[in-house]
């Protein structure tokens, strides 16, 4: 019998629910950023789902939420500009209501360059997406949340906010900088009920990086770079997000979340140094 002074009742397991929660997932339209809108569905939440040039996949994502129960929508445009970013909220705003999740996915690595041989204006694109875009759609956030007294933000960074990356000098400053725009904006807006987050994804399987574990070569040098014998699944990250953006993480701000397999332990120490 349950203890009547407790909500808990065990053996029924626990679950997360984000039932009457509005979520804007940048980047949704592949990878990383359509399991995660697919899981913030799962538990409930209404999810816009943001394009910038897969529209068409964008369209599918959310009639495959819709015909499945959940619900969700489409918006289009380029996070890195600001009035795009400013309409993408006003229409989310006027179809589904105030967002009070939002993850910010959208990102590319660039192209590797080195720095002095690079091409200025590909350091500029990147960081515009990266870094930029999160700026630009929490600040619309900042705003919405703030009204309500709710919210939470996820940054998706990287391993990379902590290691460096030869030949990718703008992902890499990006990511961590973003890092730092986690911590900062977590402290401005503590007194607001507003929490904000990092995930910092390692090695993960998408179709972008198929190049890499589609290749037995390639695939097994990855493998030494991960303490787990195994690359992350998007699962993987989708999970990691949906726990912090729940109530079961209310107490987490300002941090960032590792979800690497322990690429971060330095995995070629494990036979001594």
């Amino acid at each position: 019998m349950a203890d009547e002074n407790s909500n808990l009742s065990y053996g029924t397991g626990l679950k997360i629910s984000l039932k009457g929660r509005i979520a804007l997932v940048t980047g949704s339209s592949s990878g990383l950023g359509m399991e995660i809108a697919k899981y913030l569905a799962k538990a409930g939440a209404t999810v816009a789902i943001h394009y910038h040039s897969e529209k068409q996949q964008a369209e599918q994502l959310a009639t495959e939420i819709n015909n499945n129960g959940g619900k969700a929508a489409v918006f289009g445009g380029d996070v890195s500009n600001r009035n795009d970013v400013l309409n993408i909220f006003r229409n989310i705003d006027d179809k589904l209501g105030l967002v009070d999740i939002l993850v910010n996915n959208a990102g590319i690595d660039g192209k590797r360059q080195i720095c002095g041989d690079d091409d200025s204006d590909e350091w500029e694109k990147v960081i515009g997406i990266n870094l930029m875009g999160p700026y630009y759609c929490s600040r619309e956030a900042v705003k919405r949340m703030k009204k309500s007294g709710h919210g939470v933000i996820i940054n998706v960074t990287s391993v990379h906010e902590f290691l460096p990356w030869s030949g990718y000098t703008a992902y890499c400053s990006a990511k961590a900088g973003l890092s730092m725009f986690t911590k900062t904006l977590a402290q401005e807006v503590s007194e607001s009920g507003i929490r904000v987050v990092s995930v910092a994804p390692g090695a993960i399987k998408t179709p972008i990086n198929k190049d890499v574990w589609g290749n037995p070569d390639t695939y097994r040098d990855l493998l030494t770079k991960i303490a787990m014998p195994r690359m992350g699944e998007t699962s993987d990250i989708a999970e990691a997000v949906t726990f912090l953006v729940s109530e079961m993480a209310s107490y987490i701000t300002g941090t960032t979340l590792v979800v690497d397999g322990g690429m971060l332990l330095y995995p070629a120490f494990k036979h001594g140094g």
